[in-house]
C-alpha cells in the first residue's frame, strides 16, 4: 500500500475521531544559504482531542528523530510518510522533531538561489497535501487548527506567514520570528516565506477596518514589479468583496508574494498569497497580461472566503472553491476594475478549457468521486475551474445576481471556518431564490459532458434548434446583419431551452449567435449562411464577446473535424490582423500554431507553416508602433520560426537591433528569437552562451538549458531526454526546459526512437518521483506518433497502475487519437 496517498475513507474516519485544538510549527531555516544542505530541522507540537488510543500523522521528509506524546517519547514508527502514535488519551500534546526536505520541484519548501546575486529564497505550496513535507500535520482539508508558526532565518531576511509577527529575536547573524495563531484554517493554506525579499507596502481602508498590504518579489526582479498597479487592484477588490459578501476581511493583513519557479498560477494562502513570477514582465506586457494578472489576484482573493474561511470536507467539492474562484475573478475584474471585458477572454480562452477538457474520456462531473489524494491532485482541472464557472454564470443568470450573492452571504455566515459539501450552499440558495436548486444540481454539477446546439430547417420551413446530450439552458440568440461595412447585432430573443429539439422563430439574418452573451455552457454551432459571413467579417463584428464566441465556435468545429483546418486558417490569416481586442488575439494566435502543427494534415503542413510564417511577419511589420498587438505578433513569429525557418535572416535582425519602431525586444522576446535559430541550425552553442552572459539570470538559465537541447541533432536530443528521467536535480523549471528542447521543432525524426523507452519508464517514475514531477514527465514526454498501438498496448498490459497514472495516459491518447481523426478529416 502507498500510504502517503491518503484515501477519503480514511481521512473521514480520523477526522471523526481526532479533533484537532491548536498547531505549533517551529522551522529552522538558517542553513537554508548553504547548498550542500538539503534538509531543516522542523519541530510540530499539536495539541487535540482524540475518542481512539491510536492515530497516524503525516510526514514526507528526511527523517523523523523524536515522537513524545503526553511527555512520553514513544519508539519511532515511521515509513516514510506516516508517522503512528498510539498511546492517546481524550486531551494530547504531540510534540515531533523531524528533518524536512528543501525541494526543487516547487512541492513544500521550495529553496531557489538567484544567480543575480546569489542570494536564497524560500517559499511554501502545498495544495493539496504537500504541507506534511514542512511539518508533521493531519494532511486533510476537514481538520482545522490554529497554526502558530516561529521561523529561525538569517537576519536581514523578509520572514513572512499568514500572520503578522508578534515579536522577533535577534541573534548574531540570525533571527527567530514569531507570528500570531491564526484563526482555524487547513494545513494546505498554511504558509511560510523567507529571504531578501524586496517589498512595497500599502493600506486598504474601509470605515473602521484596516488591512496592511504588502507585495513581496526577490530583488533582482524589484524594477518589473508594477506594485502600484498590483495594490489598485487588491484595493479594487476588497472593496467589491467587502460589499458583495457582506463579510468582513477576516484575515489581517493581506500580503503577495511573487515567487520562482512555481508549479500554479496562484494559491490563496490566507494572508499570504503566493504567485508565479510569470505575472511579471521583464521588459514589455501586454494589456491582455495585466488583465489575466488582475483577474487572478481577484480570483485567490474569492478564495478568501469561498475556500479559506469555509473550506469543503474533502476534495469531491473541490468545485466549491475553484468554480466560485474563476467566476468570481472575471466577474469581479468586469465590474470593480478597468478590465471590463474579462467576460470576452473567459468566453474565448477560459472556456476552451473546459470544452476540451469535458471531451475527453476522464471527465467527470464538477463534483467528482475523489477516492485519494492522487485523484485530488489531478482534478485541479479545466472543469472544477472554467466549467465550474461558467455554470455558475448560467446559474446567476437563473436566479438573479441579488439571489446568487444573497445565497453566498447566507452561506458564509452559516459555516464561517467549518467544512460544507454541496447540500451546505444549494440549502442557502434554495431558500433565498425560492427555487428547488436540486434538479438544477443534477443536471449541471452532478454529469459530465457538454450539449451541443445548432439550428435546422424542417420541409415546411420552421426552425429547430437541436440540442445533444441536453440540458436546461436559459440562453439568447443574436441575430446580426451587415450594415456600412460593420456587422451589428439587430435583434436578440431570450429563451429556454430543455428538450432534444425547441422549435424557435428565426428570422432571416447574415449572422446567427446562439449563445449570445455567453450565458450558458454549451458548444454552439454556425450554420452555413453565418459561417459565409464570418469568412468574409469577423472583423467587421463590433461587439468583442460576439467576436469571441465566433472565434470560440471555429476552433470547436476545427477541433472537432466540422471545419477544415485550411478554412479555419484562412480566417485568421484575414481577420486576426485586425483583432483589436488583445485578449482574444493572443488566444487566436495560440490556435492556430496549435492547428498546424497538430490538425493540418502532414502532406500540407510545411505549405500552411510557411503561410503562417509569412503572416506573423508581415503583420508585424505593419502593426502600430508599440501596440499590443505588436508585441503579440513579434511573439508569434519567434514561435513560428521554430518550426520554418523562412524567415531565418529576420529573426537575426531582430536580435542584432534592427526591429520594427516600438518593439520592445525584450530577454524573454530575444530567448524565443534564438531558440527559433537553434532549432532550425541556425544559431549554436556559442551563440547560446553569449545570449546567457547577457541574461545570466534565473530566466536566463532556464531559457539557455532549453536552447541547448534543442540543437537539431540526435545526439543532442538524446542527452535532454536521459537528463530529464535521471538527473535528479533539476529543478520543475529546469525539467520543463530539457521537456521543450527535447520536443523543439516537432522534429519526430530525432525522437520518434524513444517512443518504446517512454512505456517502458513511466511506471517506474510514477512511483519514483513526486506527482509533480511524474505528471510533467508522463504528459510532456508522450509520444506524439502516427499510431494507436503502442499507448493501447501499454493499457491493456498495465489495467492495475495506479488510476492516476492511467487517466494521464488515457487523456494523452485521446489528445492523440483526436488529432489522427482530424488529419484523416482533411482527406
Amino acid at each position: 500500500m502507498d500510504t502517503a496517498n491518503l484515501t477519503r475513507e480514511e481521512t473521514a474516519a480520523r477526522s471523526a475521531a481526532v479533533t484537532v485544538h491548536r498547531i505549533r510549527v517551529e522551522l529552522d531555516l538558517t542553513g537554508a544559504p548553504e547548498r550542500a544542505r538539503t534538509g531543516f530541522p522542523t519541530v510540530t507540537t499539536l495539541e487535540f482531542s482524540s475518542t481512539v488510543d491510536a492515530t497516524w500523522l503525516d510526514f514526507v521528509g528526511e527523517g523523523v528523530q523524536r515522537v513524545c506524546v503526553n511527555g512520553v517519547d514513544q519508539e519511532i514508527v515511521y515509513d516514510g510518510a506516516r508517522i503512528s502514535l498510539s498511546g492517546l488519551v481524550d486531551s494530547n500534546v504531540v510534540r515531533v522533531e523531524a528533518i524536512g526536505a528543501y525541494s526543487r520541484s516547487g512541492e513544500g519548501l521550495h529553496r531557489f538561489h538567484d544567480p543575480v546575486d546569489d542570494e536564497t529564497y524560500l517559499y511554501t505550496q502545498y495544495e493539496p497535501a504537500d504541507s506534511r513535507r514542512v511539518m508533521a500535520c493531519f494532511e486533510q482539508p476537514d481538520m482545522k487548527a490554529e497554526y502558530t508558526f516561529v521561523v529561525d532565518a538569517p537576519s536581514g531576511w523578509e520572514v513572512l506567514s499568514n500572520q503578522s509577527p508578534t515579536h522577533t529575536d535577534l541573534g548574531v547573524g540570525v533571527q527567530r520570528v514569531e507570528f500570531a495563531p491564526t484563526l482555524p484554517i487547513s494545513s494546505y493554506i498554511t504558509a511560510v516565506a523567507a529571504g531578501p525579499y524586496s517589498r512595497v507596502d500599502g493600506e486598504w481602508r474601509r470605515d473602521d477596518q484596516s488591512v496592511a498590504l504588502g507585495v513581496f518579489v526577490r530583488r533582482s526582479l524589484a524594477a518589473h514589479l508594477e506594485a502600484e498597479e498590483i495594490l489598485e487592484v487588491t484595493r479594487q477588490g476588497l472593496d467589491f468583496f467587502t460589499d458583495a459578501f457582506a463579510y468582513p476581511y477576516p484575515w489581517g493583513k493581506y500580503d503577495q508574494i511573487f515567487v520562482p519557479e512555481y508549479n500554479l498560477g496562484a494559491m490563496e494562502n490566507p494572508g499570504l498569497v503566493t504567485f508565479t513570477e510569470s505575472y511579471l514582465s521583464r521588459g514589455a506586457a501586454t494589456d491582455a497580461q495585466r488583465a489575466a494578472r488582475a483577474n487572478t489576484i481577484l480570483h485567490e482573493m474569492a478564495h478568501m472566503w469561498f475556500g479559506d474561511l469555509v473550506t469543503m470536507t474533502w476534495w469531491d467539492d473541490l468545485w466549491l472553491k475553484e468554480s466560485f474562484a474563476d467566476y468570481m475573478g472575471a466577474h469581479a475584474s468586469a465590474v470593480a476594475t478597468r478590465y471590463h471585458d474579462a467576460w470576452v477572454t473567459f468566453a474565448a480562452s477560459r472556456k476552451a478549457w473546459a470544452y476540451q477538457q469535458d471531451q475527453l474520456p476522464t471527465t467527470h462531473p464538477i463534483v467528482a468521486d475523489i477516492t485519494d489524494l492522487e485523484a485530488a491532485k489531478l482534478n485541479f482541472d479545466g472543469i472544477t475551474y472554467a466549467k465550474g464557472a461558467a455554470v455558475l454564470k448560467q446559474l446567476v443568470t437563473f436566479v438573479g445576481d441579488e439571489a446568487f450573492f444573497e445565497g453566498a452571504r447566507l452561506y458564509f455566515a452559516a459555516n464561517a471556518f467549518g467544512n460544507t459539501t454541496l447540500d451546505d450552499f444549494l440549502v442557502q440558495l434554495s431558500a433565498v431564490s425560492g427555487r428547488d436548486m436540486s434538479d438544477w444540481s443534477a443536471a449541471w454539477l452532478q454529469t459530465s459532458g457538454m450539449s451541443t446546439l445548432w439550428t435546422e430547417t424542417e420541409a415546411d420551413g420552421r426552425s429547430i434548434l437541436v440540442q445533444t446530450d441536453p440540458r436546461p439552458h436559459r440562453l439568447r440568440i443574436g441575430l446580426y446583419e451587415r450594415v456600412d461595412g460593420r456587422v451589428l447585432r439587430r435583434e436578440q430573443r431570450e429563451l429556454d431551452v430543455v428538450g432534444e429539439r425547441t422549435e424557435i422563430d428565426l428570422p432571416d439574418a447574415d449572422l446567427v449567435l446562439l449563445n449570445d452573451d455567453d450565458l450558458t455552457y454549451v458548444k454552439a454551432r454556425l450554420d452555413a449562411r453565418s459561417l459565409a459571413t464570418v469568412e468574409e467579417s469577423l472583423s467587421a463584428i463590433d461587439d468583442p464577446l460576439a467576436r469571441a464566441l465566433v472565434w470560440s465556435s471555429l476552433w470547436n468545429a476545427t477541433r472537432d473535424g466540422e471545419l477544415a483546418a485550411a478554412r479555419y486558417l484562412e480566417i485568421v490569416r484575414t481577420h486576426a490582423p485586425a483583432e483589436s481586442n488583445i485578449g482574444l488575439l493572443t488566444g487566436v494566435l495560440a490556435n492556430a500554431s496549435y492547428t498546424i502543427r497538430h490538425f493540418v494534415a502532414e502532406a500540407s503542413r510545411d505549405q500552411e507553416q510557411q503561410r503562417w510564417v509569412e503572416t506573423a511577419w508581415s503583420t508585424l511589420e505593419a502593426a502600430d508602433a508599440g501596440s499590443d498587438a505588436q508585441l503579440s505578433w513579434a511573439r508569434a513569429f519567434a514561435t513560428a520560426s521554430a518550426f520554418d525557418d523562412g524567415h531565418q535572416e529576420q529573426v537575426r535582425a531582430l536580435l542584432d537591433g534592427q526591429a520594427p519602431e516600438g518593439l520592445v525586444i525584450d530577454p524573454d522576446l530575444r530567448w524565443q528569437l534564438l531558440t527559433a535559430l537553434v532549432t532550425t541550425g541556425h544559431a549554436d552553442l556559442a551563440d547560446v552562451a553569449a545570449e546567457q552572459q547577457r541574461d545570466d539570470t534565473g530566466d536566463g538559465r532556464t531559457a539557455a538549458r532549453r536552447a541547448r537541447s534543442s540543437r537539431p541533432d540526435a545526439t543532442v536530443r538524446r542527452e535532454a531526454w536521459d537528463s530529464a528521467w535521471n538527473d535528479l536535480a533539476l529543478s520543475n523549471d529546469h525539467l520543463d526546459a530539457e521537456i521543450g528542447g527535447f520536443r523543439a521543432g516537432g522534429r519526430r525524426d530525432l525522437v520518434s526512437g524513444f517512443d518504446d523507452e517512454y512505456f517502458a519508464r513511466i511506471g517506474q517514475v510514477w512511483g519514483a518521483r513526486s506527482i509533480e514531477i511524474a505528471r510533467r514527465l508522463v504528459v510532456g514526454l508522450f509520444p506524439a506518433g502516427d499510431s494507436l498501438e503502442p499507448v493501447d498496448a501499454w493499457l491493456a498490459a498495465n489495467a492495475e497502475a495506479p488510476a492516476a497514472l492511467r487517466r494521464l495516459v488515457i487523456e494523452q491518447r485521446d489528445h492523440l487519437a483526436r488529432e489522427l481523426r482530424v488529419r484523416v478529416a482533411q482527406a
